[in-house]
């Protein structure tokens, strides 16, 4: 039987902080006894990655709360102000690793115990991606954007590691510290880029912008379908947390009973439902279009 998505969205949460703690823990060892920079960019990337994940924790359990009589369409954006923090931190990582880039630069170290480090590398690549493969999962059945948010995180956090081991390995074998900090520039970079794109995800959620063009289409399809429809306009969408808000205007036959009309009213609905599972419809029938002479 299939796991309900606030379910998921729960364990996905779990799961992030628990990884997270461990990464944190082995990464600082790695970073103490190694001096590498490529792993101190890591370790930055994975403490925020903790605090992402503790963030999305207390996020999704908020937007999870039903609505009550102050907030009538529910606490779904709890989820967007958690990505939006989220890219903030993501963001921030990157700058501050790019100041410790360039004095390392300025002052070059030779690296230590480079096999601990690709060692320590080799763990965090094999959570990570079993954690990423299960958020993605959680995401797919969801659309959560707190955890899509998260899986980010993760993601950099995967780069940045994959860029450490090797930049380690290369910086150790050829005797060239330099490589190590370019390693660890290239991280801050990817941090940077990986802040805007969440952080622009949920600000277009906060703004209530439109879902997506295929999505619009797809309901738009589905109503013209209807054998009764005349016409549809006035269309407008947007989500917040795991509900989509759908509102639209349908043209029926002007002479059609009221009792007539608001039966082919709710098929439109059911069969919009069964397309958005979770969207809260509101459909206005209209006698003629606004473009016709009444």
């Amino acid at each position: 039987m299939a796991m309900e998505p606030q379910r998921l969205m729960r364990l996905a949460t779990m799961a992030s902080t628990a990884v997270a703690l461990i990464l944190v823990g082995a990464k600082a060892g790695a970073w103490l006894i190694t001096d590498s920079v490529s792993m101190l960019s890591s370790l930055v990337d994975t403490s925020l990655d903790l605090i992402g994940s503790l963030v999305t924790f207390f996020a999704v359990r908020q937007a999870l709360v039903p609505a009550d009589a102050d907030h009538r369409f529910g606490h779904g954006k709890a989820e967007s102000l958690a990505g939006l923090v989220q890219a903030g931190f993501i963001a921030a990582s990157g700058c501050a690793l790019l100041f410790a880039v360039g004095e390392r630069l300025n002052n070059p170290k030779q690296v230590h115990e480079e096999s601990l480090g690709l060692a320590i590398s080799v763990l965090a690549i094999a959570l990570t991606l079993g954690l990423v493969a299960f958020q993605r999962h959680v995401v797919r059945r969801s659309g959560s954007i707190a955890i899509g948010a998260d899986m980010a995180h993760y993601k950099t956090d995967l780069v940045a590691t994959l860029a450490t081991g090797v930049g380690l390995f290369a910086s150790g074998r050829l005797d060239q510290p330099l490589i190590d900090s370019a390693v660890a520039g290239l991280v801050a970079l990817y941090l940077v880029h990986g802040g805007w794109l969440v952080g622009r995800a949920s600000f277009d959620v906060l703004m209530d912008r439109e879902l997506p063009d295929g999505e619009r289409r797809r309901v738009l399809d589905i109503v013209r379908g209807d054998p009764d429809v005349r016409g549809v306009h006035e269309l407008r969408t947007r989500s917040s947390g795991l509900t989509k808000f759908i509102q639209l205007h349908v043209v029926l036959d002007p002479v059609l009973t009221l009792a007539a009309a608001h039966g082919i009213s709710d098929r439109i609905q059911i069969a919009l439902r069964q397309a958005f599972p979770q969207a809260e419809i509101i459909l206005h029938i209209d006698g003629w279009d606004d473009r016709e002479k009444r």
